[in-house]
């Protein structure tokens, strides 16, 4: 499954957009590599970041692939901005 596709798809159903994300950061690249789900059903996107956590590099790099992976226009931490699990809010 590619999972770009699966939030372009819900993006253009739905703007703004809000995410989870869990992040794995200092990785040899900056890619989404796998869907989770709670007992609910809502989905977490597990993504591997290239840059460290030191003074907010690793979540700049998760929002600017955001961005321009999913063509939106604006990509927002909402919360967890020091936390591995994030939410984000995603507008096209």
């Amino acid at each position: 499954m590619d999972y770009l596709d699966h939030i372009k798809g819900q993006l253009a159903q739905k703007s703004p957009l809000y995410i989870k994300v869990k992040i794995l950061s200092k990785m040899p690249q900056t890619e989404i590599v796998d869907m989770m789900e709670d007992s609910e059903g809502n989905p977490t996107y597990k993504i591997r970041v290239h840059a460290i956590p030191v003074r907010g590099a690793a979540n700049r790099e998760l929002c600017k692939f955001l961005k321009k992976s999913l063509s939106a226009s604006e990509v927002v931490i909402v919360s967890g901005g020091r936390d591995k699990v994030k939410l984000l809010r995603i507008t096209r």
